[in-house]
C-alpha cells in the first residue's frame, strides 16, 4: 500500500491547481493519479492540421478573477498569452445576431423586431404570472414565447439531446427578466441592453499553443507526485483507498462519481444519489476552411445542422487556420473522415434532483474525509477558472494556500 497525506484523483485543472497549492505550501506528502497518459482533462490540446486545436471543446482563461489569474500565469507567464474581448454570436438560419440573444434584438428585422417585443411583453414574468417548475414553460416564461421557441428551447434540445422537463431551472435563476420597455428603447437606439457579456467577456488564450499547455506546465511542476495511466477504479471510502493500492489521509477526487467501477463503504442513500448523476458527451470534429468571420464562437439551434457551437480558432489560435465544431455524440456523425475526438464526460447535466443528490454524495463523502472538487467532482458546470478558484479555496481550508 502506498500512503500519502493527499490522494488527488484525477489531473484536470481542479487536481492540478490543488497539487501545485500543496507543493507552493511545502507539503509534499501528494500524489495526482491521472487515467490518461497526458494531464488537462477536458483542457487538452493537440497539434491538427499544423495548429492546436483543443480536443475538449472551447475552453478560455476568464480575466475576471486576478487572483486565479495570477496562478495561472505563474505557470504559463502573462506575456504568453493574447488577450481577447468575447464576439459570440447566434446563427438562426435566416440571422445572425450578437450574443446575448435577449440583449440584441435590435439586430433582427424589424418584422422579427417587432414579433420579440409582443412575445416580451407577454412573457409570465412580465405578467406577475406564477413561476413554471418544467424547463419547457419556465423558458417562455422568463424570455417570451418567440425567443423560447427561436433559440432557447432548440439550443437546449440539441446539446443536452434528453427531453427537457428533466432539467431543472435552478441554474437559470441568474439570467435577469427581460424587460418590455428596455428591449423597446435598445430596438430604437439600436444598442445592446446590457453593457457586458456575462461570462468571458474577455479572456486569454495562449500565444503558441493551445489551451492544454498551461496545464502541462502544471503537470510538470508536480511531475515527482504524477502517476499516469491509471483509473482510478475502486474507491473505498473508508478505508481511504484507491485501487486497493494507494491510500490517503484525505482523497481530493475530481473524477466523476459515476466514473468508478466500484464503490465501497456507501450507503444506499449514496448509491441511489449516484444514480441520479446524469452527463452528457460531446463529440470535437475539424474543418480545415476557414470562415470569413470574426466570431470567436457562434452557437446554432438550428435542427438541421449537427453541431450546437462552431469555435474559429483562427480568430484566437496564432498560426491556425479553420475551426471546430461541438456535438453532442447522440447526434454527431464519427465516421465521415474528419479529425474527431469523442468527450465520455463533457458536461454535468443539472437535472431536477441533480442538487439533492449531489449534496447528499459531498456531504457522506466528506465525513470519511473524501472531497469532491471541481466539474466532476462537485457535479457543476464550472469553467476552467471557476475550477482553479474551487482547488485553491479547498487548498485553503486544509491550511496549504500559500
Amino acid at each position: 500500500m502506498e500512503s500519502v497525506k493527499y490522494l488527488i484523483i484525477g489531473a484536470g485543472p481542479a487536481g492540478l491547481a490543488f497539487a501545485n497549492m500543496l507543493k507552493a505550501s511545502g507539503e509534499d506528502s501528494f500524489l495526482v493519479l491521472e487515467k490518461e497518459s497526458e494531464a488537462g482533462g477536458l483542457c487538452r490540446s493537440s497539434i491538427v492540421d499544423g495548429a492546436p486545436l483543443d480536443t475538449g471543446g472551447g475552453h478560455f482563461l476568464d480575466v475576471r478573477d486576478p487572483e486565479v489569474v495570477n496562478f495561472v500565469f505563474s505557470f504559463l507567464p502573462e506575456e504568453e498569452w493574447d488577450r481577447y474581448d468575447r464576439i459570440s454570436r447566434i446563427d438562426l438560419g435566416n440571422a445572425v445576431i450578437d450574443y446575448p440573444f435577449e440583449s440584441n434584438i435590435w439586430q433582427l428585422p424589424e418584422d422579427e423586431q417587432v414579433k420579440h417585443l409582443v412575445a416580451i411583453s407577454r412573457a409570465g414574468c412580465n405578467l406577475g404570472k406564477e413561476k413554471p417548475e418544467l424547463f419547457s414553460k419556465w423558458i417562455p416564461w422568463k424570455l417570451g414565447e418567440k425567443i423560447a421557441s427561436d433559440y432557447m428551447l432548440p439550443y437546449n434540445s440539441k446539446m443536452w439531446c434528453m427531453d427537457l422537463d428533466e432539467i431543472g431551472t435552478y441554474w437559470l435563476e441568474k439570467l435577469p427578466d427581460v424587460s418590455f420597455e428596455d428591449t423597446l428603447l435598445s430596438c430604437i437606439r439600436h444598442s445592446s441592453i446590457y453593457e457586458s457579456l456575462p461570462g468571458h467577456a474577455s479572456f486569454y488564450y495562449p500565444k503558441k499553443h493551445g489551451y492544454g499547455k498551461v496545464w502541462l506546465e502544471m503537470a510538470d511542476a508536480v511531475k515527482d507526485n504524477m502517476i499516469y495511466d491509471t483509473k482510478a477504479s475502486e474507491l473505498d471510502l473508508d478505508g481511504r483507498t484507491v485501487n486497493g493500492h494507494y491510500k490517503g489521509e484525505y482523497i481530493i477526487n475530481t473524477a466523476p462519481w459515476t466514473d468508478f467501477d466500484h464503490i465501497d463503504g456507501a450507503g444506499e442513500a449514496f448509491m441511489a444519489a449516484l444514480q441520479k448523476l446524469k452527463f452528457t458527451s460531446v463529440v470535437i470534429k475539424y474543418y480545415d476552411e476557414t470562415v470569413d468571420t470574426d466570431s470567436h464562437w457562434t452557437y446554432f439551434p438550428e435542427e438541421s445542422k449537427e453541431y450546437h457551437r462552431i469555435l474559429y480558432r483562427s480568430n484566437f489560435c496564432r498560426g491556425s487556420k479553420g475551426y471546430w465544431t461541438e456535438s453532442n455524440v447522440k447526434r454527431a456523425d464519427i465516421n465521415d473522415g474528419r479529425p474527431c475526438f469523442v468527450n465520455e464526460y463533457a458536461y454535468p447535466v443539472n437535472t431536477t434532483d441533480k442538487r439533492q443528490a449531489i449534496a447528499l454524495i459531498l456531504e457522506e463523502a466528506e465525513k470519511k474525509n473524501v472531497y469532491g472538487l471541481g466539474r466532476w467532482g462537485q457535479w457543476e458546470h464550472f469553467n476552467s477558472d471557476v475550477t482553479v478558484k474551487k482547488a485553491m479555496q479547498l487548498a485553503l481550508r486544509f491550511g496549504k494556500g500559500n
